[in-house]
């Protein structure tokens, strides 16, 4: 088996050859959500991956997977990770072990017409990290304020952009 410090080496290795590379400019980015019969599944399909996302049964759900907010909390939660691992690997800090906790709020009231005083997204991100490192603390809070600097999802929260919406009317199936 495999350590986390083994892996981090690995990371560097592909980080190090990803930025030698020649820059292809942006990705693309782009995830297809179908609404199920008669379950109201959301079926996520990204790449060749499905997520399957489902509210609880006071919406008429099965519970059959976290609903789109505990997802943006998982999402934050993935992409913390996964920056501490590059910014680790980068700066040549070893881990342990690394793990992440991440809490928001949400209020389903948000969704009646007379709740004008709730936010109708998820508030109040906090996220916790757990790690093990011999690394001194002066180095972990350097790994820490440039994973803040540069993570993409936790910039997004903090720094919301423009999203445009478009509705596009198709004949039923018959």
């Amino acid at each position: 088996m495999t350590t986390l410090r083994e892996y981090l080496s690995h990371k560097r290795e592909a980080l190090l050859a990803r930025r030698a590379a020649p820059s292809g400019g942006p990705v693309p980015l782009h995830a297809h959500v179908t609404a199920e019969g008669r379950s109201g599944v959301r079926r996520i399909r990204i790449r060749d991956f499905q997520i399957i996302s489902d509210s609880g049964p006071d919406l008429a759900g099965y519970s059959l997977g976290p609903g789109s907010p505990e997802l943006q909390a998982g999402v934050l939660g993935s992409c913390v990770t996964h920056i501490f691992l590059i910014k680790a690997a980068e700066l040549e800090i070893p881990l342990d072990s690394l793990e992440v906790d991440v809490q928001a709020q949400y209020d389903p009231r948000a969704q009646t017409p007379d709740a004008t005083d709730v936010p109708v997204h998820p508030y109040d991100f906090r996220y916790e990290v757990r790690l093990s490192s011999p690394a001194p603390d002066e180095e972990l809070a350097r790994l820490h304020a440039e994973v803040e600097r540069v993570c993409p999802i936790l910039n997004l929260i903090r720094n919301p952009v423009a999203i445009s919406g478009s509705l596009t009317r198709v004949e039923a199936a018959a």
